[in-house]
C-alpha cells in the first residue's frame, strides 16, 4: 500500500487535518474526514455538490495532498481508512487491558491483541513486494540487519535462522558503527532497516550510504509516509497503531516485526526448499543430542542414533 503524501511524513487524514488550504478546499477536506465510509464511487462533481464548492477546488485539493486527481485520493484514502478501521475494534494497542482486569482475562486480551496483530500486518503485505524482497536477499552476498535496542533482540533470532541455511547476515545494533558498516558496504550489498518510526536519524544516514554504495534496501517500518521506507528499494509495513510512548508496551509493533522477519525468512528458505531442510536435517543428526521423555516432541526413529559431538549435548535451536 502506498500513500503519495508530501511533506512531514503523514497518513493521507493527518495531511487534512495539518495542511493550510483555501477557504474551499478546507470545505472539502472537512467533508473527508467526517466521511470517509461514503466516498465509494463519489465523483468530483458529487463531491463539490455535497461542499458546495466546485470540482477544480477538489483536484486543487487532491494535488496539494500530492495526487494527480480526485480518483487516485480517492482510492488511496479509502485504504487507509479501511486499514484504520479494521482488525482493532475490540483491544486497544496502547492500553490493551486495565487495572480491574484480573489474570485470566488480561491473558485473553493480549492473546486476542496478537491475533488482531497477525491479521493486521497481513493485510498490509503486498505480493509484488514479497516477491522484491525475497529476490533482493537472494541475490545479495552480503545482508546486514540494522536494529537498535528491542528490534535488535528480535532480528537476532531472524540472523539465526538466516545463518543456519547458508545466508550471509549480519546484525548492526550499535549506533556508533552502524554508519560504519553501512559505509563499508557495496553493491552486493543488502541492508534491511528496521525502524517504528522510519525517522531514525542514525538509520537515515545509514540508508544514504547504503544507497551511495550502490546496495539495496529493504526497510520495515509504519504504514505512513516515512524517510526510511521512501528511500528503500522496498517496504514492509509494521502494524501501525502504537503511540511513541503513552502505552503498555511494545506489543503490536514488537508481534509485526516478528512475523515479517519471519515471513522473510520463510520465502528465503521456500527458494530452496529441499535443500535447505535436508540441510537442517543433517545438522541436526550430526550435532544436536538432546533427549527427551516427550514423545511429542521427539524425533522420528530414522533420526536417532546419529553421531554427536559431546559439547553440542545441550544445543538449543
Amino acid at each position: 500500500m502506498e500513500f503519495m503524501c508530501i511533506g512531514g511524513f503523514m497518513l493521507i487524514i493527518e495531511h487534512l487535518k495539518a495542511m493550510t488550504f483555501s477557504d474551499a478546499e478546507n470545505q472539502i477536506a472537512d467533508y473527508l474526514i467526517k466521511h470517509p465510509h461514503e466516498l465509494d464511487q463519489l465523483t468530483t462533481q458529487n463531491l463539490a455538490n455535497f461542499t458546495h464548492t466546485n470540482p477544480n477546488s477538489v483536484i486543487r485539493l487532491a494535488k496539494k495532498l500530492g495526487f494527480d486527481g480526485w480518483t487516485s485520493l480517492r482510492t488511496e484514502y479509502q485504504k487507509e481508512w479501511q486499514y484504520l478501521n479494521s482488525h482493532f475494534n475490540v483491544i486497544d494497542a496502547n492500553i490493551p487491558f486495565d487495572n480491574k482486569d484480573d489474570v485470566i482475562t488480561i491473558m485473553h486480551k493480549l492473546a486476542q491483541l496478537e491475533q488482531n496483530t497477525i491479521s493486521d500486518t497481513v493485510s498490509l503485505v503486498e505480493r509484488d513486494v514479497l516477491v522484491k524482497a525475497q529476490s533482493l536477499l537472494l541475490e545479495a552476498k552480503q545482508i546486514i540487519v540494522f536494529a537498535s535496542l528491542s528490534n535488535a533482540n528480535i532480528a537476532k533470532d531472524f540472523v539465526t535462522k538466516m545463518r543456519r541455511i547458508g545466508m550471509p547476515v549480519t546484525l548492526s545494533s550499535e549506533f556508533d558503527s552502524s554508519v560504519y558498516e553501512a559505509y563499508n558496504a557495496g553493491p552486493e550489498t543488502c541492508g534491511i532497516i528496521i525502524s517504528y518510526t522510519g525517522e531514525n536519524t542514525t538509520y537515515i544516514h545509514c540508508g544514504d550510504y547504503l544507497k551511495r554504495k550502490g546496495a539495496t534496501i529493504i526497510s520495515l517500518t509504519n504504514m505512513g509516509d516515512n524517510q526510511i521506507a521512501s528511500m528503500s528499494n522496498c517496504n514492509l509495513s509494521i502494524t501501525t497503531r502504537e503511540r511513541l510512548y503513552s502505552k503498555i508496551g511494545n506489543f503490536t509493533s514488537n508481534t509485526s516485526i516478528i512475523y515479517l522477519l519471519d515471513l522473510l525468512y520463510s520465502i528465503i528458505f521456500a527458494a530452496n526448499y529441499e535443500h535447505n531442510l535436508d540441510h537442517l536435517i543433517r545438522v541436526g543428526q550430526a550435532y544436536d543430542g538432546r533427549i527427551t521423555t516427550n514423545s511429542l516432541i521427539e524425533e522420528a526413529s530414522a533420526y536417532k542414533n546419529k553421531p554427536c559431538l559431546k559439547h553440542w549435548t545441550n544445543l538449543e535451536i
